[in-house]
C-alpha cells in the first residue's frame, strides 16, 4: 500500500470558520478553479461560472457559509490571510452590485441566486461534499471541473489520488499506528522526533518550528477573542456566547491589560479540579465561538473540532508544568501524526463519518500529544488516543439549523475533558493489557461510518436538527 506523506500543516491549517469541510475545503476548490481558469484560458477570457453544490454541501452550505466560502474562493481572496471584518462587507457587495471579481482581476456578472445552485437532493458517490464549476469563456466554448472537500480542508479534484500528490519521499513512512510504533521502537525515538525528522523532508527544521509556533499563536490568539468578545452568535438560533461571562467569572475582577497577563492571573488561581475543568471548558467555547462567528481559526483537525486541541494544550501550559516552545511543538507534532493516521485510516469528515470523525478525532489527537508531554511512552500516548476515540464511537453530526454551533460549541468541552482523562488513564496503564489497539479502533470507527445512516452524517435531516424547534434556547 504507497503510503501518503501528510505534513503538520496540512493537519493544522489557518483559515476562516464555520466549517473545515463546508467553508475551507469549498474555498480552497474555488481558488484551484482559478488556477485552471489561468492556465487554461486566462482570466479575462471567462464570460461567466456556475457553482453547483451537491449532497451536504448542499443541504447544510448555507448555515455553514459555503456560499459565502466559494464566492470569496473565486475573488481568489486567501482564507489564510483575509482580515475577517472584511468578508461581510465584500459578500453584501457581490449580492448588490451581482458583480464578482474573478481571481481578483476582471469583474463578470454573478448573481448568487442564479450562479450558485443547492442540489439537495443529488450526490456524487466519491464523496458527499462535491462542488462543481461550470466556466463559459466569452467565445462561447465551456468547460467543467468537479472537486472534493473530504474533511479537514483537504481537497481532492475528481480524478485525482492521494498518491498522486504525493512528491516527497520520508524517512519514516507511516499509514497506520503500527508502522508509527515500530519507528519509534526502531529509532528509540518519541513520536514527535519521528515527525519532526519526516517534516525534515520538506523544509528546514527551523522552518517547521517557526511555522508550528505560528500555528499555535492563531490558536492562543482565537482563545483570548474568544474570551472576551461577547454578544451573540450569527445564523438565527440567537445563541449567546458563553467565554466571555466565564472568564470574567473566573478571573474574579482581576485586572490585565495583554494576553500574557491574562495567562499568568489565571495560573494564580490555583488547581482546583473545578476550577482547571471550567478553564479548559472556557477554552474550548471561545476558539468555537469565534469559529462560529467566521473568525480566524486553525483546523484540528477540523474547524468544528478546533477548540479540543488548542483547550488541552492550554491546559497542559498553564496548569501542568509551565510553557515552553519545545513543548508546544513536540504537542502539536504528535497530535498532528495521530490525525493523519485517522484520514488515512478512516475519515475526518462529519459528512462521510458523523462527528466521531470530527470530535473523536480530535480528542484522539489530544489526548496522545498530552500523553507525551507528560513523559507517557509512544505505546501510552497511542493507547490515550484510543481510549479517547474508543468513547465517540457513533457519535453522530446532527447540527441544528445546519450551524456549526448546536451541539458542535459544547462537544468542544467533551471533546477536550475526555481527552485529558484518556491521557490520565494511559499514564497510569500498562499498554500490555489493552485489548483494543488504536489500529482496531480506527478500523471499528470507519465501519461505524459506514454504517450510519446519511441523516447522522452533517446533512441535518436527523438527531437534534429535526428535534429541536429552532426557537428553543440552547439549554
Amino acid at each position: 500500500m504507497p503510503h501518503e506523506a501528510i505534513s503538520v500543516f496540512d493537519m493544522f491549517k489557518i483559515g476562516v470558520g464555520p466549517s473545515s469541510s463546508h467553508t475551507l475545503g469549498p474555498w480552497r476548490a474555488a481558488m484551484r478553479c482559478i488556477e485552471s481558469i489561468r492556465k487554461k484560458t486566462g482570466i479575462g477570457e471567462v464570460a461567466a461560472v456556475t457553482v453547483l453544490l451537491y449532497g451536504s454541501l448542499a443541504k447544510t452550505g448555507r448555515g455553514h457559509g459555503t456560499d459565502i466560502a466559494v464566492m470569496l474562493g473565486l475573488c481568489d481572496a486567501d482564507p489564510v490571510t483575509i482580515p475577517v471584518d472584511s468578508i461581510t462587507p465584500a459578500i453584501n457587495e457581490i449580492d448588490r452590485s451581482h458583480l464578482l471579481k474573478l481571481g481578483g482581476e476582471a469583474a463578470i456578472t454573478f448573481d448568487p441566486l442564479v450562479n450558485l445552485q443547492f442540489l439537495y437532493n443529488e450526490s456524487l458517490p466519491f464523496h458527499p461534499n462535491a462542488l462543481s464549476f461550470l466556466v463559459e469563456q466569452k467565445n462561447g466554448d465551456s468547460w467543467s471541473e468537479t472537486y472534493y472537500s473530504i474533511g479537514g480542508g483537504f481537497v481532492v479534484q475528481e480524478g485525482e489520488t492521494a498518491s498522486s500528490k504525493t512528491a516527497v519521499e520520508l524517512p519514516f513512512p507511516v499509514n497506520t499506528s503500527d508502522e508509527l510504533l515500530h519507528w519509534c521502537m526502531k529509532t528509540g525515538m518519541s513520536i514527535s522526533e519521528v515527525v519532526m525528522e519526516n517534516e525534515n523532508a520538506w523544509r528546514p527544521e527551523t522552518e517547521t518550528r517557526k511555522g508550528v509556533l505560528n500555528i499555535w499563536q492563531t490558536m492562543h490568539d482565537c482563545i483570548y477573542r474568544g474570551c472576551h468578545a461577547q454578544g451573540e452568535l450569527p445564523g438565527g438560533l440567537h445563541v449567546r456566547r458563553r467565554a466571555f461571562d466565564l472568564n470574567k467569572k473566573l478571573l474574579r475582577g482581576g485586572a490585565y491589560t495583554s494576553a500574557a497577563e491574562w495567562a499568568e492571573l489565571i495560573k494564580q488561581g490555583g488547581s482546583n479540579f473545578q476550577y482547571i475543568l471550567d478553564w479548559v471548558s472556557c477554552f474550548a467555547l471561545a476558539v468555537n465561538e469565534e469559529n462560529a462567528s467566521f473568525g480566524r481559526v486553525v483546523t484540528a483537525p477540523t474547524n468544528g473540532a478546533a477548540g479540543v486541541i488548542p483547550a488541552v494544550l492550554m491546559y497542559y501550559l498553564l496548569f501542568s508544568g509551565g510553557n515552553s516552545e519545545d513543548r508546544i511543538i513536540r504537542f502539536l507534532l504528535t497530535a498532528a501524526e495521530i490525525g493523519s493516521i485517522f484520514k488515512k485510516g478512516a475519515t475526518i469528515s462529519a459528512a462521510m463519518g458523523g462527528c466521531q470523525a470530527e470530535i473523536g478525532v480530535s480528542s484522539a489527537m489530544a489526548a496522545a500529544a498530552l500523553t507525551e508531554g507528560m513523559g507517557g511512552t509512544q505505546r501510552q500516548a497511542m493507547m490515550a488516543a484510543e481510549i479517547a476515540m474508543e468513547h465517540h464511537l457513533g457519535m453522530t453530526c446532527d447540527p441544528i439549523g445546519g450551524l456549526v454551533q448546536i451541539p458542535c460549541i459544547e462537544r468542544n468541552t467533551m471533546g477536550a475533558i475526555k481527552a485529558i482523562t484518556a491521557s490520565q488513564l494511559a499514564l497510569q496503564s500498562s499498554p500490555d493489557y489493552a485489548k483494543v489497539s488504536l489500529d482496531k479502533v480506527i478500523k471499528t470507527m470507519w465501519d461505524t461510518a459506514m454504517d450510519m445512516n446519511s441523516k447522522y452524517k452533517e446533512t441535518a435531516d436527523g438527531g437534534l436538527a429535526v428535534h429541536v424547534p429552532l426557537s428553543l434556547s440552547e439549554c
